[in-house]
């Protein structure tokens, strides 16, 4: 890498943490399994017709069960959240049953909805793009639950620390 391309990355880089985007949890189930994880990579991506976009990366054992599944479920996490937050985000599902360190419930298309999350939505996985170390899975939301009004976000910044289960 040349040192202009190293300076142009470093210079992303700052402008991304500045950024401090929300992070969210994302849970879905498939072919008798179900999976969850911490999620930096989302973004809606069109208004009407509405679309949301959720990068999981491909080392993540939440990625092996979202490959085979329809429906995934996006958790926002209040700023008081972190320790569901570093449940999910730096155990990995293939050493613990995260579900069984935290409470939820069966929601809409059977999937695993966390009763902590300041709010949720879910929706049909309507495709999928290979986006380098993650695949983007675009996502039509067909149900929701609001969170309270005034919500402050968990942000990457907050998280940032946390060692992942797996590397991305």
């Amino acid at each position: 890498m040349s040192d202009n391309a190293t300076a142009d990355r470093s210079g992303f880089d700052a402008v991304i943490a500045a950024a401090d985007y929300p992070v969210f949890i994302v849970t879905t189930r498939s072919g008798g399994q179900q999976a969850g994880c911490l999620v930096g990579f989302t973004s809606q991506v069109s208004i009407e017709p509405p679309r949301f976009l959720v990068g999981i990366s491909k080392s993540n054992y939440t990625f092996g069960v979202a490959s085979g599944a329809e429906h995934l479920a996006v958790h926002l996490l209040s700023q008081t959240q972190s320790s569901l937050a570093a449940l999910f985000g730096a155990e990995t599902g293939d050493d613990i049953n995260k579900f069984a360190h935290c409470t939820w419930h069966h929601g809409p298309d059977e999937l695993p909805i966390l009763d902590a999350a300041a709010g949720w939505f879910t929706g049909r996985i309507l495709d999928r793009y290979d986006l380098g170390d993650h695949v983007g899975m675009l996502i039509e939301p067909v149900a929701a639950c609001a969170p309270p009004p005034h919500t402050n976000a968990l942000s990457y910044q907050a998280v940032a620390d946390l060692k992942p289960g797996h590397v991305a």
